[in-house]
């Protein structure tokens, strides 16, 4: 096989020529008509759609359907410009680029028969596969397998849009999933499709709040007033669960290695347990203790309680903790999370074409306000909006939060309590002497008044409140006194100005006094406040981590703002969150049939790595036995428990 089979691509911009950049043919096609497959393709997808929609459809609805242009002519053209075209160039991407990749590979295999000795070309194959001790095929191999990874992903995302809009169209109705795909619905927070207060008929007001919380951001964000101390060692713990994977890697290859059973997860936790005593305790103050290996506690001293800044009358560049700030503000891990999130949401927003005219960045505060317009008066605004609210929150900053809240909550209780008792009152002194309007003046007339003070005082005695609107709130149980959710006070006080419209309503009729005019005044009030609070998102339901406020107003009929800030949010929770991942399904342990001496070769005899941090713990290590079935623990790591300590898995 003759290497110019293979030719390189042109260094050249055409559409036509084969493998040039930008080409829509390629040289791998042979000769292939592709317009007439892309007709078959097409003429298929269409009658498919075509049959579905005029199975399911009345006859009364094709006839309107069918008015300036034809249905199968509005859905050939639909999925010529969305599914064959994409097809296609990513067709042609994947043949050039796999061309591009074997070439050289090609190349450097047909030059290994060759009976001469090319000293320059061995080093320069070695330097790129893998390196100067390793020889290998892994990197070519791995390339091909990310170009195809890559390629099927890009297809899938095209096609489940494609899906998503076909869906919309068909169904004439916009919900939650058309917003944020479903590999993202964990994170939303609160999502509320309503319609504007304005334009009920023709705009959409659209409320979304995403939590991502900090295991799952790739960069973990810190508090610019975090101190120097807590980031440090935060960094520590990191690196010491780092090495126990290690170590737990290493024992479930000795298990493979001598055929035993591998780990379950609830042994691989136990194992991990076991192993933090050999990294860490829990003595401060004696500086040989474990937790003083990796950093000296002369050092964690000095820098107590040093924050952000330091007073320009006593910084000094020659001190230790100085120069420990120093390198901290070198790896920029105070702002590094939270500037990522930043740099990620404004670049989706630029690309994606959806501009903003303010971008009020509080960055001691982790806190940034982007909006389309200046303007923030909704009767002035056009109907096609948004605006976003990052944040970030921890722990502290929640509890403040919903302090706040529960005090709010029941200020709008006492404040419809204050409603119910005036109107009632309003109620009792427009009722004529002696009148019979209620249940209440048949029981005066009808019952004595013995019988009346003895009912009550049984009522009062049960503790059983008599609710005439509906049921009571059960706010004393375990889980709603630690998580307020107000589900149901907020549906009972709702009811509750139901009641009192309805109230007023009957009692006066068509007529309007003052005193109707003052209380439907206040019932509006109250209520469009109290629906004003409720649409926020309740501070007892956020975990620490980034918030992600969306406010989107949009037309029914169009949708353009909803349609692209669906596209923005999905691709800003690409970059910057690790997504969900379910450890009992994303496990992944070694079989047999995958070992193999042959995969890395290597020109040395042995290879020989060592870690400063590895080699300070080799001394401290241990592991213990589990009684059962299997003996889990090699016999090269086992070591004899030491008199007047139990094992860590005994202890649990």
């Amino acid at each position: 096989m003759s290497v110019f089979q293979f030719p390189k691509s042109p260094n050249k911009v055409h559409p036509e020529l084969p493998s040039a950049v930008g080409s829509r043919n390629s040289i791998v096609q042979e000769g292939r008509d592709k317009v007439v497959e892309s007709k078959l393709i097409l003429d298929e997808t269409t009658d498919k759609i075509l049959n579905h929609i005029q199975g399911k459809l009345p006859v009364e609805v094709l006839e309107k359907i069918d008015i300036m242009g034809s249905l199968k002519e509005k859905l050939y053209g639909y999925i010529n410009q969305t599914y064959v075209n994409m097809f296609n160039r990513y067709n042609v991407t994947m043949e050039d680029e796999i061309i591009k990749k074997v070439r050289d590979f090609v190349d450097k295999e047909e030059s290994k028969c060759l009976a001469r000795y090319t000293p320059r070309e061995i080093t320069e194959m070695l330097d790129k596969i893998g390196g100067a001790e390793k020889f290998n095929t892994g990197e070519i191999e791995k390339s091909i397998v990310n170009m195809y990874g890559h390629l099927q992903g890009h297809i899938q995302r095209g096609l489940n849009d494609l899906e998503n809009d076909t869906n919309s169209i068909l169904r004439q109705k916009t919900d939650v999933g058309a917003f944020v795909r479903g590999q993202n619905a964990y994170a939303i927070l609160k999502c509320i499709f309503k319609d504007n207060h304005l334009k009920p008929k023709y705009v959409y007001d659209v409320k979304l709040s995403i939590n991502i919380l900090d295991a799952e951001l790739v960069s973990p964000i810190k508090h610019y007033q975090v101190t120097l101390e807590s980031l440090l060692k935060k960094s520590i713990q990191s690196h010491i669960h780092n090495l126990i994977e290690r170590q737990i890697e290493e024992l479930k290859e000795e298990l493979v290695d001598q055929g035993k059973q591998e780990l379950e997860a609830s042994e691989i936790m136990f194992e991990k347990i076991k192993r933090v005593e050999n990294f860490t305790d829990d003595d401060k103050e004696d500086e040989k203790s474990k937790r003083y290996t990796i950093l000296a506690k002369k050092f964690l001293d000095k820098i107590e309680g040093l924050r952000a800044e330091i007073d320009e009358g006593e910084y000094d560049p020659l001190n230790i903790r100085e120069n420990i700030k120093f390198v901290i503000d070198e790896e920029n891990i105070r702002g590094r999370g939270y500037n990522s999130c930043l740099n990620s949401l404004t670049s989706i927003l630029d690309t994606s074409k959806m501009g903003y005219q303010v971008c009020d960045n509080l960055k001691n505060a982790r806190v940034c306000h982007i909006r389309e317009y200046e303007e923030m008066d909704p009767t002035v605004l056009p109907d096609e909006r948004y605006a976003i609210r990052m944040a970030y929150y921890d722990q502290d900053q929640l509890r403040e939060e919903k302090k706040e809240y529960d005090k709010q909550m029941e200020a709008f209780s006492r404040e419809i309590s204050k409603l119910w008792d005036v109107v009632h009152a309003h109620y009792e002194s427009k009722k004529r002497f002696r009148s019979l309007k209620d249940f209440d003046d048949l029981t005066k007339r009808l019952m004595k008044k013995d019988w009346r003070v003895s009912t009550k005082e049984e009522d009062d005695a049960s503790g059983i409140l008599w609710n005439e609107i509906g049921e009571m709130y059960p706010e004393n149980t375990f889980v709603e006194k630690n998580n307020r959710t107000y589900e149901f006070r907020t549906l009972h006080l709702v009811r509750k100005m139901r009641y009192l419209r309805e109230m007023v309503a009957k009692m006066h009729g068509y007529q309007n006094p003052i005193e109707r005019v003052i209380i439907d005044e206040r019932i509006d009030f109250v209520e469009k406040r109290f629906h004003e609070f409720t649409y926020k998102v309740n501070p007892h339901h956020i975990q620490p981590g980034l918030i992600l406020d969306i406010d989107v107003t949009t037309t029914k009929r169009k949708q353009y703002i909803l349609k692209g800030m669906a596209g923005v949010l999905n691709e800003f929770l690409f970059d910057i969150s690790k997504g969900f991942a379910d450890a009992a399904f994303a496990s992944y342990t070694r079989r047999r049939s995958t070992v193999r001496d042959d995969i890395d070769q290597s020109f040395s005899e042995e290879e020989v790595q060592e870690h400063i941090f590895e080699s300070a713990y080799k001394a401290s290590s241990e592991a213990s036995e589990v009684k059962g079935t299997v003996d889990l623990t090699s016999s090269a790591k086992k070591k004899a428990t030491p008199k007047g300590r139990t094992s860590g898995l005994k202890e649990l």
